[in-house]
């Protein structure tokens, strides 16, 4: 009876060992389990922390290319339009009898818009105190587009590859140019390198912004008249009849700062007249200032 009483309490405390072992592994299962789950989350939250930061890394990629294509549409803008690469430098402070010049810069305010464009010596102005008609839209003038191309053939024969990357220009996209410039530097700014729209020459279809294939970074820019093209192109434009229309030095008379990129299309005996004169087509032409 002993014995058997001592059998069963062997088998009991075997019993409990066996059960002790199983739960041992139970919770040692369970501990690798919580682990490899939190290894599995943390490895998740990793993958996700690196997908996230290559996301934004790509946004911002993105961001400053939208950035860069929207400084280069400036540029759209400085191709299509007149805006000079370097921002205009703060004016020097004006002699007395410039003041009224400087209160407007240089257009008369109030001014309406004519019905019919303004012709002085037979010559067609359009300039901050003569603008032309909302509606005046004669394009590209064809002559002028002639005398472009046999003068892109001399310089081409020198080495030069011209390019009229803006001409004609509607009173509509003046608008839209020339309130982009206002938004961004100011209208005090914005006067010296852009007409208000009916005021810009490139409305006449005469006006030719040049510069030289391959050298787009000196288009509308001052350093194109000190480049070989630049400065050929000064001094052989009037023999197809163009003149540097903004020279240097000028900015009280013209109204703008010196532009070494546009040519204003006269003709060739006006031109040449002009050109050995020195004088602005205003001086010459004795268009009150």
């Amino acid at each position: 009876m002993k014995n058997k009483k001592k059998h069963y309490t062997l088998l009991g405390i075997l019993l409990i060992m066996i059960i002790a072992i199983v739960s041992i592994v139970f919770i040692n299962n369970n501990l690798n389990n919580e682990s490899e789950t939190i290894k599995t989350e943390d490895q998740a939250i990793s993958e996700e922390k690196e997908n996230w930061l290559e996301e934004a890394k790509e946004n911002s990629e993105v961001l400053e290319d939208e950035l860069e294509n929207s400084s280069d549409s400036q540029d759209e803008g400085k191709v299509e339009g007149e805006e000079p690469h370097q921002k205009p430098q703060q004016q020097q402070q004006q002699k007395p009898e410039d003041k009224k010049y400087k209160e407007n810069n240089g257009y008369i305010e109030g001014q309406t818009l004519p019905s019919e464009p303004t012709y002085i010596k037979g010559v067609l102005i359009a300039n901050k105190k003569y603008p032309l008609p909302k509606d005046y839209a004669p394009g590209e003038n064809v002559e002028a587009r002639a005398a472009f191309e046999l003068m892109a053939q001399e310089a081409k024969t020198l080495g030069f590859e011209l390019v009229a990357f803006s001409t004609y220009r509607s009173y509509e996209y003046q608008e839209l140019l020339y309130n982009k410039y206002v938004e961004r530097d100011g209208k005090e700014n914005a006067d010296r390198y852009s007409a208000r729209p009916g005021y810009s020459e490139h409305q006449t279809g005469l006006a030719f912004d040049i510069g030289e294939k391959g050298r787009e970074d000196l288009w509308l820019t001052e350093a194109f008249g000190q480049s070989e093209a630049g400065k050929w192109l000064a001094e052989n434009a009037h023999r197809y009849g163009f003149i540097l229309r903004y020279p240097k030095g000028k900015e009280h008379i013209t109204g703008y700062m010196y532009e070494s990129w546009h040519f204003r299309y006269l003709g060739v005996e006006l031109a040449t007249k002009v050109k050995d004169s020195g004088l602005t087509l205003e001086e010459y032409l004795g268009i009150d200032k």
